[in-house]
């Protein structure tokens, strides 16, 4: 197979217009990926799970680290003297968010240039190096400094995981797949809330909550060596010949021509490296580009994220005790997720994300109705602890893992990393304002308003997907793109 298309590799190599033509002509008499899907059937998933479960570990991470500091706050404050300084506990927890604002603005350049595997590396170290600085911090500048190196690389991760399960996948089972990274996040809520649960009792704990979460990162670095590259960036480089191997270890042999058909037919070689910023905030690109960036807006404005770092806070002003409250948030989240591996590509991305924010935005509303006069204490309990339960299942269902999945989808090949590390720059800079303001504002503006702030930007969420977003189910990247270029 390899012998049969040096010529190809040495023709895009050379990147020249004619040349890529003559390469599409040669591929022009060969079935495509559906007309060899209906003649034999869909690729054994077997094949490519394993990759998408190694790269699932950076959504791991996301998770982890998003909830480690929910159970260990008060103990990293209290032995780091800061205990009581409201602005101070939310920079430990939003800094990370800072890093992740800057490692998600380079994520696109990152992989245009040296590639998935390398980047998955590149994303891993900082998060040993922050994780290492942090368990050992002796002060707040300290426990900063550690948190903004994790942030860094957790600014790369979520984008490359999106990328490459979306570009290794076979379209039958992408949406499934794309569930597999909101699961890992889940798992990593979890784990840190579980881990973090001693750190009130035990001294020194939240130290040990560090140290564990050097883990996962080396565990990546070292696995995704054995994982292919992405075919869609081997081909974008004019490494056909290596396209095609990796299709053959993703999809097996009988698929690779008329994956490599689709792909000739959207993705034009070197052209991926002229994509300028310009062309993406201001070209023909620039609708799909707001839609992704407003989408990842709207999921952070919901007031997620507020939940899963400062749950242990809410529940104990509720009078629950926060431990197992944050077991239930957890045990919530994950239920979430396994609801959105099956119903992924049955439903669809767009009936998921609609079903999703309308949940959110009335479970939201329960909780803003616990905080009112209305409400008598006893029943305020249930309506504030039930609501954020169910407010987390709703967006783990949904609004958690659709909207990374369906715009790597929706992006063309040829600025698809570009472009989600824009979308994903908005995502950050929302997340650190909420995690940096959402306790001062509780102070000041109190449950109900901020309550009912989040549950309108769900239900504006609503009807911004029903006008905006596109179906993508069962659809693979090549058809997606021509039929928003067409749109066009």
């Amino acid at each position: 197979m390899r012998g049969r298309n040096a010529d190809a590799y040495s023709i895009h190599k050379r990147g020249s217009r004619e040349n890529i033509n003559a390469y599409d002509k040669e591929q022009g008499s060969l079935p495509s990926w559906n007309e060899v899907s209906k003649d034999i059937g869909n690729p054994p998933w077997k094949r490519s799970i394993l990759h998408v479960v190694v790269a699932s570990l950076t959504s791991f991470l996301y998770g982890y680290h998003l909830g480690v500091v929910n159970e260990t706050l008060e103990s990293i404050s209290n032995d780091l003297h800061f205990n009581g300084n409201t602005m101070a506990e939310g920079l430990v927890v939003s800094i990370c968010l800072g890093g992740a604002f800057a490692g998600s603005t380079f994520s696109g350049f990152i992989v245009d240039r040296i590639g998935f595997r390398r980047a998955f590396q590149l994303c891993a170290l900082p998060m040993i190096i922050g994780s290492s600085m942090s368990a050992t911090a002796k002060d707040l500048w300290g426990i900063l400094l550690g948190r903004l190196f994790v942030g860094a690389g957790m600014g790369l991760g979520p984008a490359l995981a999106s990328l490459y399960v979306t570009e290794v996948s076979p379209a039958y089972v992408r949406g499934t797949y794309g569930s597999f990274l909101q699961i890992a996040t889940a798992l990593g809520l979890m784990g840190a809330l579980l881990i973090g649960s001693p750190s009130k009792e035990t001294e020194g704990w939240w130290r040990i909550c560090f140290w564990v979460s050097a883990v996962p990162p080396a565990l990546l670095a070292l696995s995704i060596d054995f994982s292919p590259e992405s075919p869609h960036w081997l081909f974008k480089k004019g490494r056909a010949a290596d396209a095609e191997a990796a299709f053959e270890r993703l999809f097996g042999g009988p698929y690779v021509k008329g994956a490599m058909v689709d792909l000739s037919k959207s993705d034009r070689g070197d052209e991926a490296e002229t994509v300028k910023l310009s062309e993406l905030l201001y070209g023909h690109h620039r609708k799909v580009i707001f839609i992704g960036s407003t989408l990842f807006g709207l999921q952070q404005l919901s007031g997620i994220n507020a939940i899963f770092f400062f749950s242990s806070t809410v529940f104990k002003n509720a009078g629950v005790s926060s431990q197992s409250a944050n077991i239930c948030v957890g045990i919530a989240n994950l239920i979430g997720s396994f609801s959105a591996l099956l119903l992924m590509d049955k439903l669809g991305r767009k009936v998921l994300l609609i079903a999703s924010f309308s949940g959110m935005a009335v479970t939201m509303g329960l909780q803003a109705a616990s905080a009112s006069s209305l409400v008598s204490s006893s029943n305020e309990v249930y309506l504030s602890v039930g609501g954020m339960l169910l407010f987390v299942l709703a967006f783990a269902a949904g609004a958690g893992p659709v909207p990374s999945l369906l715009l790597s989808e929706m992006f063309p090949g040829r600025i698809r990393a570009k472009a989600m590390s824009i979308c994903l720059t908005v995502h950050w800079v929302i997340n650190f304002l909420v995690g940096l303001l959402f306790l001062r504002l509780l102070e000041q503006i109190g449950p109900l308003v901020l309550d009912t702030i989040f549950a309108t930007f769900c239900f504006v969420a609503v009807i911004f997907v029903k006008r905006n977003v596109m179906e993508t189910k069962g659809r693979s990247l090549q058809e997606i793109e021509i039929t928003l270029l067409t749109a066009e």
